[in-house]
């Protein structure tokens, strides 16, 4: 297995500079280009095994990508995750309806026809999954294979080896710095409110988001700034001090 020229340089900046408090060095879109896809994101697991994303190509739509996967439960990254495997799918418009049922309207609506997931392992641990997604279908060429696989293990390495990267993994272990903190803050409002566990809180954030076709960051803004509230047992949480439904 070999590297090309691009990824070598990819895999040179991977670590972060003392001080910066990003997790990987690296140009995401620089990375995208390399392994010949639209754009790449890396998710992590945190305590709590929910997602959090921690590397995003800002073109295109790998973040809304990584948002719907966090929002319905399933997709790519979710199956890599759960089964601790890679998970390639070269043509989404020949998948079975039912293989991500929420999931794939969504996914051809955004313009992806190709997903390709690889796991971050540490033996039976998985930290998290690198998520590519592209416009053209197809598989990845033999030397994208073998970048994105070399790519997750210096993903995996950099995340473990005790430097810049552990600091500021070590530093968005606070909730306010995290990508989803408005999630999780308002997952535990919910849980308040409707006097439930988190699990379920989540669950039903989740669920209003996609019900209503917003994004789950946007509700759960909603939340935290209490211009919507789960307290109600109805089917529809008030919002703004009104009920709906």
């Amino acid at each position: 297995m070999g590297t090309s020229a691009r990824m070598a340089a990819v895999l040179q900046s991977l670590h972060p500079a003392r001080g910066d408090r990003g997790l990987i060095g690296s140009d995401p879109e620089v990375c995208a280009r390399a392994l010949g896809v639209d754009g790449v994101a890396l998710s992590l697991l945190s305590s709590d095994q929910a997602s959090e994303l921690v590397w995003v190509s800002r073109d295109g739509v790998s973040g809304p990508l990584e948002d719907l996967q966090f929002t319905l439960g399933e997709g790519p990254g979710v199956d890599a995750v759960a089964r601790g495997a890679v998970v390639l799918e070269p043509d989404l418009a020949r998948l079975p309806a039912d293989r991500w049922p929420m999931l794939l309207p969504e996914l051809a609506s955004l313009g992806v026809g190709a997903v390709f997931c690889f796991p971050l392992l540490v033996g039976r641990v998985c930290l998290g999954a690198l998520t590519l997604q592209r416009r053209q279908v197809g598989p990845l060429s033999e030397a994208g294979m073998d970048d994105a696989l070399i790519l997750t293990g210096a993903l995996t390495a950099v995340l473990l080896d005790g430097g810049a990267a552990s600091d500021a993994l070590m530093a968005t272990e606070r909730p306010s710095d995290l990508y989803r903190a408005a999630v999780h803050q308002a997952t535990g409002m919910i849980s308040v409110q409707a006097e439930i566990p988190l699990a379920q809180a989540l669950l039903r954030l989740r669920a209003y988001a996609y019900r209503h076709g917003r994004p789950i960051l946007e509700v759960a803004e909603d939340v935290v700034a209490r211009r919507l509230d789960f307290r109600n047992d109805g089917p529809e949480p008030d919002v703004a001090g009104r009920k709906r439904g």
